[in-house]
């Protein structure tokens, strides 16, 4: 048994395959072993902001309350559309965090999840940004100066390729395998001149092409059986979730009784049994 608040479920690599644990409080229990067996978390209606450590009747931006929500940079609409970013305007909500988190190197990738898609994220996130969505193939495509950056980057490929993962068709199987590298090609040359704007608008070393420096890295996950129909469990709902765990992809836990995304629910208390 282990209980606390949940965590998003720390994540590395083993011989190719995504190896998971579930993290509560500072205890976790590793996941993969425990495919097919039948398993249950019980929440007790508790829910704790992540930053401050109040008690909150609602949980925002996947483990905040409502006063930190409004208050931090990491809750901020930059966000999640990073070329909104307005750190060089001077009305960062909190400019030590932004320095730490968003005036670094970001990566612009490709990935293959549901389809091929287009994402950032910083340099020191990799890979495990593609195994929270599911993917298995990535590639990164440019390594940028900072968030903004990489955000405009990846807004001149959103008109040429999805940046959303469907998570449900995620959680049906495996999208066929593609050749990133020859989409990589494909899509350069698409936005070639827009690319080349602005990297003239904001230097050389802002955007770096690693065409020539990179591979593509492919990820399987431990699934015994797809879902034919994603049925998505509320835990609010129903707050005793149990059944056989079929299968753990992305953030989401594939039980015979439906699928269940366990970051969702970061900040709720409650209770794990096998």
């Amino acid at each position: 048994m282990l209980q606390g608040l949940i965590r998003k479920m720390p994540v590395h690599v083993l011989d190719g395959q995504v190896q998971y644990n579930l993290k509560m409080g500072n205890e976790q229990i590793p996941l993969n072993a425990l495919i097919g067996q039948k398993v249950a978390l019980q929440f007790d209606g508790t829910i704790e902001c992540t930053h401050c450590g109040k008690a909150t009747k609602k949980s925002f931006s996947q483990g905040f309350c409502y006063r930190c929500f409004t208050k931090l940079a990491a809750c901020d609409t930059c966000i999640m559309s990073p070329e909104k970013c307005h750190h060089h305007l001077g009305t960062c909500r909190e400019p030590e965090w932004a320095e730490k988190y968003c005036m670094q190197s970001h990566y612009v990738y490709l990935s293959n999840s549901s389809s091929l898609k287009v994402g950032i994220t910083r340099g020191d996130q990799l890979p495990t940004r593609w195994i929270d969505q599911g993917a298995t193939q990535g590639r990164a495509i440019f390594s940028v100066s900072n968030r903004r950056i990489s955000g405009l980057v990846e807004t001149l490929f959103k008109e040429v390729v999805a940046d959303k993962t469907n998570w449900r068709t995620m959680l049906k199987g495996d999208a066929p395998a593609m050749d990133l590298e020859q989409e990589q090609e494909r899509l350069i040359e698409l936005v070639y001149e827009s690319l080349d704007s602005l990297q003239h608008e904001f230097g050389l070393q802002s955007i770096t092409d690693l065409s020539d420096h990179n591979e593509t890295h492919t990820f399987t996950y431990p699934v015994i059986e797809y879902p034919t129909k994603v049925v998505s469990i509320n835990a609010e709902k129903t707050p005793l979730v149990e059944g056989r765990l079929l299968g753990i992809k992305g953030q989401y836990w594939m039980l015979d009784t439906g699928v269940i995304n366990i970051r969702k629910y970061t900040g709720y208390h409650a209770k794990f049994t096998v």
